[in-house]
Parts: structure tokens; sequence; C-alpha cells
């Protein structure tokens, strides 16, 4: 009998350990880790929190751009001719009062005139006394017939006469006075000076225009809308604009226009502004008209998502799947836009990242959703 040698029982046992030790190491390799989710569910492709559509009050409003102009404007000028402009008492920018004066023409050929239709007055005074003391010496001696009734009659028309003769003399004077008092040229009504036009030395006629004043220093906003804009537009609703530097200010209607330009088809508001600001006359705004709140069903602006041109939202369904649904989108306030489609009121949205989704793909909800 031959024995086999020791090496070689050696290494027959150790092929028999390398081959044990394969076949476990093939069954741990095969066989599934304990916390492995099972082949059927599908992974996760991200994380996101939801919202549900939001029902809200929300202004409605019109938008529209114009100039700034004066409410009204005041054109000072003479009403007597043919006087020199002596002073302009006030420059553009001043504020002044109904009353002040403005300006003051040289009047010293009127206080000449005054003087000489003064004396003729009081030449008219003396025949009128005159005449009637020759009537009530008649009147005294008629009984008497030392007076013809001729001579009586012709001193009443001598009377009547005077009379008439001093009351258009007082007219006369009555009218260098009114000139004089006009070359004081008086404020119409409060109002800040806009320009300036009048020249001290020159000679001005009645009418030529001296300073411009904006009537009360109000001025209003006068954006134009379309035909079907304008007819939502009722004097008392408040308005916001936005002057060039930026500032913010706020007015109210006045009053639309009660026709259509016939060029542009367009109707202009006259919008009266609040005092304060730096608004100026002859700048251009833009602006929003609001006509009273009008409910609106509004998701979060970041669940709005933009491709090809049109708006999209995300849907959740009770597997955490989403869906895309396009939208039709309205009016934007406060991060917030407003739906035009109809949605269910419990539908779950993605609130924010469905940029990064797809149809059908599996999402984690997170535990709190997305605060309205």
């Amino acid at each position: 009998m031959i024995t086999p040698s020791k090496p070689r029982i050696r290494s027959r046992a150790l092929v028999a350990v390398c081959v044990v030790l394969a076949v476990a190491g093939a069954a741990l390799l095969l066989r599934p880790p304990a916390n492995a989710p099972a082949a059927s569910t599908p992974a996760s492709a991200m994380t996101v929190a939801v919202t549900a559509p939001d029902h809200r009050d929300w202004p409605q409003t019109l938008s529209g751009s114009g100039p700034i102009a004066p409410w009204q404007e005041i054109v000072v000028s003479p009403e007597t001719g043919g006087l020199r402009v002596a002073e302009l008492l006030v420059d553009v920018g001043a504020v002044v009062r109904r009353g002040q004066v403005l300006a003051r023409l040289a009047d010293d050929s009127l206080q000449v005139e005054l003087r000489k239709q003064q004396a003729v007055v009081a030449q008219a005074r003396s025949s009128l006394e005159q005449a009637s003391a020759y009537v009530r010496r008649a009147d005294a001696v008629g009984a008497s017939g030392s007076l013809s009734d001729q001579q009586i009659e012709e001193y009443r028309i001598s009377e009547a006469t005077a009379r008439a003769t001093l009351q258009a003399s007082q007219a006369d004077l009555d009218s260098v006075q009114l000139k004089l008092a006009q070359t004081r040229v008086l404020a119409p009504d409060d109002g800040v000076v806009s320009s300036r036009t009048g020249i001290v030395g020159n000679v001005a006629s009645a009418g030529t225009e001296l300073l411009r004043l904006v009537r009360q220093g109000r001025l209003e906003w006068r954006p134009e809308l379309d035909a079907t804009a304008i007819a939502s537009v009722q004097a008392g609703q408040k308005a916001a604009l936005t002057l060039p530097d930026g500032e913010r200010i706020t007015g109210t209607v006045r009053v639309a226009a009660p026709t259509l330009s016939t060029t542009t088809g367009r109707a202009t508001v006259y919008v009266s502004l609040d005092s304060g600001g730096t608004a100026r006359a002859g700048m251009f705004a833009s602006g929003q008209l609001r006509l009273g709140s009008v409910p609106a069903v509004t998701l979060p602006q970041s669940a709005i998502v933009m491709r090809d041109g049109r708006a999209y939202v995300y849907l959740v369904d009770t597997d955490d799947k989403v869906s895309a649904q396009a939208v039709t989108t309205g009016r934007r306030q406060d991060g917030r836009v407003e739906l035009l489609s109809p949605m269910p009121a419990d539908a779950r949205v993605v609130a924010s990242g469905g940029a990064f989704l797809s149809d059908g793909v599996q999402v984690t909800v997170a535990r709190q959703e997305a605060a309205r």
C-alpha cells in the first residue's frame, strides 16, 4: 500500500478550503441586503414641497402711461393796454395767493387823466347846482306870472341836461379809476408760477401774457386707455404711478374723457395727484388704475414653470408621481400668480423646483407643505 506524501495532502486540503470559501462568498453576494427596497419600487427623483391653490381677493388693475400736466393753467395778463410794464414782482416757482400783486404797470399818464376827469366832474356838478337853483327860483315865482311857462320849462330842461352831463363825467372818472386799479395785476387764484414771459419796460397790450400759473398747484396724470378698458373706469377710483426717478405716488380718478381720439382710438383718463412728491408738469409716467377687488385663485410664483413660451405647473398624485399641466396666468402680486385655468381646490402642486422634473417621475413629498 502506497501512502500519499504530506505535500500532496496539504495541497488537496487547500483546494477544498478555497472552494468552500468561494461558494460562501457567492451566496452572500446573491442574497439581497435586509434594508434594500423592493425591486418594484422606483427611486425618488427629488424631495419637493407642495402647496394648494389659494383663493384671495385681489384688486383689478389697468395699466397705462401718459404725461403729467397742470390741472388748470391761469394766464396772467393786464386788462388795460398801452402802458409800460414797471415791475414783475414774482419769478418762476413762486407760490402766490389769490389777490396778490404779481406785476405793476406805469400809471403816470393815468394819474394825470384822473385829475383832469375829477375837474370835469366838479365843473359838471357846479353846472347842475346852478340849473337846479334856477328851477327852484322859477317854481317860487311861477305862480305870480313873472315868468312864462316856456322860460320855466327851459330851466327844467337845463337842469336835466346838467344832471346827465354830470353822470357822464362821473362815468368817465370811474373808467379812469378802474384803469388805474388795473395797473396792479393781481393773482386770480392760488397757484405756482410756471412761466414768466413779460419783460420789464415793454409796453403791454391788453391780454398780453405776463405770467402763467399752475392753478392751486394741482397736477394730474393723463394716461390713455383703449375703448375696451375705458368703460370700467369711474371717478373716485385710486391710481398708483411711478415717476421717472422711481418714486411712487398716488392719485384719484377725476374723470374719464367722454370721447375717444379720432387718430389713436384711445381715451384720456384724468387722475388728480395727491400733493407732495417730486412730480412736475411735463414728466411722463406709467402706473395702474385700481378698479376694485375681485376673487383670484393664486399660486406662489415659484410654482410656475415656463417652457417654450407657455406656463406649466406640476401636480403630485396619490402615488407621489408628478404630471405637468399647462395653465393660463393672470395678475401678479406679492410673489404670487393668478391662475385663470380651472384647478381642483385640493390639488397638490409642486411649490418650487418644477424645472428639474418631468412627467411621471417619482418624488418624495416633504412633511411640511409650503405655506400658502
